[in-house]
């Protein structure tokens, strides 16, 4: 039997009102699915983020048992992480360790306009040559497989230091050089499934998006008056090591109900060594 006019109309309306309510409906669950992956920590790359101030120990000079109240752990990427708690895996991306010169090929070794090796004279670590697109290539393709080594014991996120080894390069090589680099390591981090941390360098803080960062591994921000503004960049995914007691006084002072914060000795030794110090706010 044919159906009127007015009819055909009212049924397109019906179906118009229950897709758009679909389409609602979608809307708001998906919405709700953003609300929960940003409460969770989930950064925009899908990886886990540190929780907010939970409970920080470095031990990157040496692995040990965490003591009570840790959520959160760095340990060096030659060990294997905590059971149970959040992971982030040291590794020194920019410079070289001392005793693993010969470990890299010698033109990726920064030398000065004389020849001579460019050295962080403090940690007595050469630095890494980044100049180039080429040369921070052939230095990711390594530091990649560290990172590899990290994904593969079940670490949650890296942490590459010396980010900011252009400030010791003879100005050789600049911040360009630096977020260039570091951008490579987040990209592969990310495919690992891991976070990826800014280790100090305040002044590249506008940079982070770009370098694909996700959180921070700050020191001595408490002593530098810099935790507002990692703070501030990082939502508060920020976790801090102060290594003086006025400087660790100041960022729990500051910071201690928003950021993880801990005091360690300088050289970080784990807790059997004699010169071990750890606090918490």
């Amino acid at each position: 039997m044919p159906t009127s006019h007015a009819a055909r109309l009212r049924r397109r309306w019906v179906l118009a009102s229950v897709v758009t309510a679909a389409v609602a409906a979608a809307a708001v669950a998906a919405a709700a699915v953003v609300a929960v992956s940003m409460t969770s920590g989930a950064s925009a790359s899908g990886v886990a983020l540190p929780p907010v101030h939970g409970g920080f120990d470095y031990q990157i000079g040496g692995e040990y048992t965490p003591p009570k109240g840790v959520d959160i752990v760095s340990r060096d990427r030659t060990d294997s992480p905590a059971d149970g708690l959040y992971n982030i895996c040291y590794v020194n991306a920019f410079q070289v360790q001392p005793g693993e010169r010969d470990q890299w090929p010698d033109d990726l070794l920064l030398r000065d306009r004389d020849g001579d090796l460019v050295i962080d004279t403090k940690w007595k670590e050469p630095l890494l040559d980044i100049s180039t697109a080429g040369k921070r290539e052939r230095v990711a393709e390594k530091v990649d497989g560290w990172i590899d080594g990290c994904a593969d014991k079940g670490f949650d996120a890296v942490e590459p230091d010396n980010y900011d080894s252009y400030e010791r390069s003879k100005k050789l090589l600049t911040t360009a050089h630096a977020k260039e680099f570091m951008a490579l390591l987040s990209e592969h981090a990310h495919a690992q499934g891991l976070a990826i941390g800014q280790k100090n360098t305040a002044e590249l803080l506008s940079g982070r998006k770009a370098a694909g960062l996700d959180f921070a591994v700050v020191e001595e921000c408490g002593e530098y008056d810099e935790c507002g503004d990692f703070a501030e960049a990082y939502d508060d995914h920020v976790v801090v090591v102060e290594y003086g007691e006025e400087g660790f006084a100041k960022a729990c002072a500051g910071w201690g109900d928003r950021l993880s914060i801990v005091l360690r000795d300088e050289d970080v030794s784990p807790d059997d060594g004699a010169d071990y110090v750890r606090e918490t706010c």
